[in-house]
């Protein structure tokens, strides 16, 4: 395969549910950039349409499908219109996720409900529909994207912490199901990423230097930071790679900073 070929994503469909907004827009909008026919899902009409035409380039338009992936039956009617549209899915990017910041003594059933419903149920069934396509024509990518969470969980994000795990498992189980099929499934964690949904949580002046003083790289990290693993996982290049998540989080997951400075080599 010639170089030029080896990372192209040219040829595919890729569906992206939560594809109106941070992440999931970040990425559809790298894919796109780069010749794929894109997708993308959400639960917002408006903002999809929206999000579809600014991110659109080329000669193939961001297409987009109305999906709340907490209910079955819209995400199985969503895959099959694209499907029926576009003749074929190659990558699911499975991107659509919440989060509720509280101790895990205050958390009701409905707020755990809530969470693993989306996170972890959602893109259960999302990969599940997206896989029976797949695995039948015996290629295709999924990518789920998992947290720093699903290795080192903070505080206060229990529910979210625990469907971070689960999604951690799903990827290398159906990792192991579909590869003999010719399906490749991956993850992509990231670490603290600005986006709409923590900027509130990060224009908290103690909390941004926090983040920036325990990311080895000093900084914060941006929704496009994460397009080029995402582009890597479903090209070519990473062909015999599988049941594999990628901690893209600038160092984060590397250890904790030492704030104590040097002491000229003494031994204590």
């Amino acid at each position: 395969m010639a170089d030029d070929q080896l990372f192209d994503v040219s040829n595919q469909v890729v569906l992206v549910s939560g594809g109106s907004r941070g992440i999931g827009k970040a990425l559809a909008r790298g894919f796109a950039a780069r010749g794929a026919q894109v997708v993308i899902s959400g639960r917002e009409a408006e903002t999809l349409k929206v999000t579809a035409e600014e991110i659109s380039v080329g000669s193939h338009p961001v297409q987009s499908v109305v999906c709340d992936v907490a209910e079955a039956s819209q995400i199985e009617a969503a895959v099959q219109q694209v499907i029926a549209e576009c003749g074929q899915i190659d990558t699911l990017l499975n991107v659509a996720g919440v989060n509720i910041r509280k101790p895990a003594l205050d958390f009701t059933p409905e707020q755990f409900d809530f969470v693993l419903d989306i996170n972890l149920r959602g893109a259960f069934l999302m990969a599940q529909h997206v896989g029976r396509h797949l695995v039948s024509r015996g290629t295709g990518s999924v990518i789920n994207i998992d947290s720093l969470n699903s290795h080192s969980p903070l505080t206060n994000v229990t529910p979210y912490a625990m469907s971070k795990c689960g999604l951690n498992g799903m990827t290398q189980a159906l990792a192991r199901e579909w590869g003999p099929a010719g399906v490749r499934v991956n993850g992509l964690a990231p670490g603290f990423i600005l986006t709409d949904l923590t900027q509130q949580l990060w224009s908290d002046p103690t909390m941004l230097e926090w983040g920036r003083f325990n990311t080895p790289m000093g900084r914060l990290g941006q929704p496009e930071d994460l397009v080029g693993t995402a582009l890597f996982l479903a090209s070519p290049a990473a062909a015999f790679l599988t049941g594999q998540t990628i901690y893209v989080d600038g160092g984060l997951i590397s250890g904790r900073n030492w704030p104590i400075p040097g002491d000229g080599g003494q031994p204590r």
